[in-house]
C-alpha cells in the first residue's frame, strides 16, 4: 500500500559521517558497559547529544556487541546536514543515532527511564535548498527530502541478539518543521522510533514508550525463514502512540509475540500518513509474514484501521484478550488467512475478514464481543459505515468466517453483520436499530437473535431462537424476520 524510503536507499545517496570511537571499558571486563557520557553526551535536556550517541553505537559495533546504559534524564537528539550537491535526494540529511549493525555478541540497551527527545525545529518532509517548506504534487519522488533521524534505535543483521528496555523515544512531532509530502501518499520518509532489520539472534523490546514519530513507532523488517527453533521475538509493554503513519509496521518476519502493548492514536498529532494503522501487517520486498501473536493489546482511536492486514504474503496471527476501538475508521481489517481472535472486544465496525473455501484458512472469532456504544470509545465516537449506521461487521461474500460463542450487543445505530456465508455458532445477537440487518449464513449450536433482520437463504443446522421464535434444522425463506 505505502512504502517509505529505506536505509539502503538513504545510504546509497548520502555519505555517512564520523569515525568509530575507541572502546571505553575496563581491560578485564568481559561485557563492558558504555554510556553516552563517555562519548561527550551532556544529558541535560538542552545540549544536542546526537554525535555522542553515534560514536557510542560505532564503538559497540567495533566490539561486536556490548551493553549501553543510559541515565534517567532527557537526551536531545536529531541532527541534519545540508546537502553538498543541488540534486541530492536529501537537502537536510540525518545522522545515525543508536545504529547497531552486524553484531555477533549481545547488544543490550538499558534505558533506565531515559528519554530521547528529538530537537525542536528540525525539518521533516520536502523543502527547497533554502530550507523553506515546498508543496509537492503527489506522488512525488524527487529531491528536497529532510528528516531529523532515520531511527532513534536500530539493530540490523545482528546475530548476537538485541534487547531494548525501559526507554522513552519521543519524536517531538508537534515541534518539527513540516515540509511537503513525499512518496505515494502522505509523508513516506524514514523517521522511526525502533527498527529491527534482518536480525538472526533474539529480539526483545520491553517497556518502551515510542511516540510522536513522523513515521512509525516500531518497524520490523525481519527474517522470515522457518527454522527448527526460532530465536525469541518478544515485544512486551510497548506503548506506540501518536505516530504519523503506524504504531507498528511489520513488512517481514516470523514468530513475533506482542504482550500488553498499546498501538493507539496513530495520525492524531501534526501529520497523518496512510495507512494510519495501529498495526500494519504488510509483507514487502518478497518477504513473508508468519505466525504472530498479540495478547492483552490495545488498538484504539487510530486515523486508519486499528489492525490492517491486506497486501503481501502474510498468514497466521493470533489475538487474545485484545481491544479494538475504531472511532473514525474500521476497528480491524484482517484480510489475510488464518487470523484468529479469542476473547477480544470490538467497538466500531469490522471489515474484510478473510473468507475461504477452506474453513481452516478463514478468519475465526471465539468468545468475542462486538459493540457500538459510544460510551466505550475514548472520544465518544464509534465508526460505522455511514452516519446513519451500518453493519458492525461487513463480511460481504466472505466464506466460512466463524463466530463461535460471540456476543453482538448493538444499542446504537449499528446493525448485525452483513454476511452471506458466515458461520454463527452458539452466539448471542441483538440490535436496537429498526433498520434491517443481514446476518445470513449457517447457524450452528444454539443462537439467540433479537432484532429486525433478513435471513433469507440462511441455513439453520442447530437451533435459532429469533425474536422469541424457535426454529431448527431448516433452510430459511421469506423476508424480514
Amino acid at each position: 500500500m505505502t512504502q517509505s524510503l529505506s536505509r539502503r536507499a538513504f545510504l546509497s545517496r548520502v555519505a555517512a559521517g564520523g569515525a568509530a570511537a575507541a572502546m571505553v571499558s575496563p581491560a578485564d571486563s568481559a561485557e563492558p558497559i558504555l554510556t553516552p557520557e563517555m562519548f561527550g553526551a551532556r544529558g541535560d535536556g538542552v545540549t544536542n547529544d546526537s554525535a555522542a550517541f553515534r560514536l557510542l553505537a560505532e564503538a559497540v559495533n567495533k566490539a561486536g556487541g556490548g551493553t549501553v546504559a543510559l541515565r534517567r534524564t532527557t537526551y536531545i537528539v536529531g541532527r541534519q546536514r545540508p546537502a553538498l550537491k543541488p540534486d541530492a535526494l536529501y537537502y537536510f540529511a540525518p545522522d545515525d543515532l543508536l545504529f547497531f549493525a552486524r553484531c555477533t555478541r549481545p547488544v543490550v540497551v538499558r534505558g533506565n527511564g531515559a528519554r530521547l527527545l528529538c530537537e525542536r525545529g528540525l525539518r521533516y518532509g520536502v523543502f527547497d535548498s533554502a530550507g523553506n517548506p515546498r508543496k509537492t504534487a503527489m506522488p512525488y519522488l524527487g529531491p528536497g527530502v529532510a528528516s531529523p533521524y532515520l531511527f532513534m534505535v536500530q539493530a540490523e543483521r545482528c546475530s548476537g541478539g538485541i534487547e531494548i528496555s525501559d526507554l522513552e523515544l519521543d519524536g517531538n512531532l508537534p515541534g518539527l518543521s513540516i515540509g511537503g509530502q513525499y512518496g505515494d501518499t502522505g509523508w513516506q520518509i524514514p523517521a522511526n522510533g525502533i527498527g529491527l532489520v534482518n536480525n538472526s539472534g533474539p529480539e526483545i523490546v520491553r517497556n518502551v514508550y515510542s511516540h510522536h514519530h513522523p513515521l512509525d513507532g516500531l518497524s520490523i523488517d525481519g527474517l522470515d525463514s522457518a527454522a527448527p527453533r526460532l530465536p525469541q521475538r518478544l515485544v512486551h509493554g510497548l506503548r506506540s502512540e501518536y505516530n504519523g503513519r503506524q504504531g507498528v509496521s511489520i513488512v517481514g518476519g516470523r514468530g513475533y509475540a506482542f504482550e500488553a502493548c498499546k498501538f493507539n492514536h496513530t495520525g492524531r498529532s501534526t501529520i497523518s500518513s496512510a495507512p494510519g494503522a495501529g498495526v500494519d501487517i504488510e509483507a514487502e520486498g518478497g518477504k513473508k509474514n508468519r505466525d504472530f501473536s498479540f495478547t492483552d493489546c490495545e488498538f484504539v482511536d487510530n486515523s486508519g484501521c486499528g489492525l490492517v492486514a491486506d497486501t503481501g504474503d502474510s498468514e497466521g496471527a493470533r489475538f487474545t484478550r485484545c481491544t479494538f476501538i475504531g472511532t473514525t475508521m474500521w476497528s480491524a481489517w484482517p484480510y489475510k488467512p488464518r487470523f484468529r481472535f479469542f476473547s477480544c472486544r470490538f467497538v466500531g465496525a469490522l471489515v474484510r475478514a478473510w473468507g475461504d473455501d477452506d474453513p481452516e484458512r478463514a478468519a475465526q472469532f471465539t468468545d468475542c464481543t462486538f459493540r457500538d456504544d459510544p460510551a466505550l470509545s475514548p472520544t465518544g465516537k464509534v465508526y460505522l459505515a455511514t452516519p446513519k449506521g451500518g453493519p458492525i461487521a461487513d463480511l460481504s461474500s466472505s466464506k466460512n468466517v466463524l463466530f463461535r460463542r460471540c456476543t453482538f450487543a448493538l444499542t446504537g445505530k449499528g446493525l448485525l453483520p452483513w454476511s452471506w456465508f458466515a458461520i454463527y455458532e452458539d452466539c448471542r445477537m441483538s440490535q436496537r436499530s429498526l433498520a434491517e440487518g443481514y446476518p445470513k449464513g449457517k447457524y450452528r449450536g444454539t443462537t439467540i437473535l433479537d432484532g429486525k433482520v433478513d435471513l433469507y437463504g440462511s441455513t439453520v443446522e442447530g437451533v435459532l431462537i429469533g425474536n422469541g421464535k424457535r426454529i431448527e434444522k431448516v433452510q430459511m425463506g421469506g423476508n424480514s424476520w
